[in-house]
């Protein structure tokens, strides 16, 4: 009777999510989050589009490829963004050494100018090619940049509450960020201001299998103070097709590597 009522139990156990029970630190959460966020396989390639609608319902369109390359798991990064269309930002490119222990390294090219320019590290808070997504949403966040603590947990999330260590570099206070705990993707942020409103929400709209790797496909950014948003879906997913460190180079920032963004 006693060894059935131990196996019963055992089941149980297994069967229903019991809060707490995965054991983790904040602190832990935060760096799978961040590796399953940013760092799927060796490296990635995609294609992405971005639909832009702001306050007045007028929509533009964004359409480019996206290499990224992991020089350390979790550590530092590479990434490339050229620009397909419209004609008007076509062989744009935006290129990044992130470095999670420092400012990351960014540059913008203009082609019309013929013109390679760096991005400040105050600057990354700021509209990327003009959507509501930020040149920081691109390459993400370091978690260094934050302090987390757990503020609930379901049976599905984490909700963690992030407050900025250096509080004069952003435009918010702090925000809210919910993880899935099957992917540990984050499926949504939102960002409060000094008011304590929330102004700004990110979240993840679609979740789909690729190679093994729970990945976000299609993502969306709100704007709450205007009403205007920008969606983006990516398509074309691939990890781990060898791609060169080379390729993160100002040379390829006028000669982009057509085996990856001509597909």
């Amino acid at each position: 009777m006693k060894k059935s009522l131990v196996i019963i139990l055992l089941y149980a156990f297994i069967l229903v999510p019991v809060p707490g029970a995965w054991g983790l630190s904040v602190d832990e959460i935060v760096s799978k989050a961040n590796l399953a966020s940013y760092y799927g396989g060796d490296d990635g390639a995609a294609r992405a589009r971005m639909q832009i609608t702001d306050r007045q319902g007028r929509i533009r369109e964004r359409e480019f490829t996206i290499l990224r390359k992991d020089v350390e798991e979790g550590g530092r990064q590479y990434y490339y963004v050229y620009f397909h269309k419209p004609g008007d930002v076509r062989k744009t490119v935006f290129m990044v050494h992130k470095r999670p222990d420092g400012d990351d390294d960014r540059w913008l090219y203009l082609p019309a100018l013929d013109l390679v320019k760096r991005i400040a590290a105050s600057d990354k808070r700021t509209s990327f090619m003009g959507s509501h997504f930020l040149y920081e949403d691109v390459s993400g966040r370091s978690i260094a940049a934050d302090t987390h603590t757990l503020t609930e947990e379901t049976g599905e999330y984490w909700v963690l509450d992030n407050l900025p260590r250096d509080p004069g570099s952003v435009e918010f206070t702090h925000y809210l960020i919910w993880i899935d705990k099957k992917t540990f993707l984050p499926v949504k942020a939102e960002y409060y201001n000094s008011r304590g409103k929330v102004y700004r929400r990110v979240e993840a709209l679609e979740v789909r299998e690729i190679d093994g790797i729970p990945t976000v496909t299609r993502s969306k950014v709100q704007d709450l103070d205007t009403g205007g948003n920008t969606e983006m879906t990516f398509t074309r997913i691939k990890y781990n097709q060898g791609i060169s460190n080379e390729i993160f180079t100002e040379r390829y920032l006028r000669n982009p590597p057509r085996k990856f963004i001509s597909r």
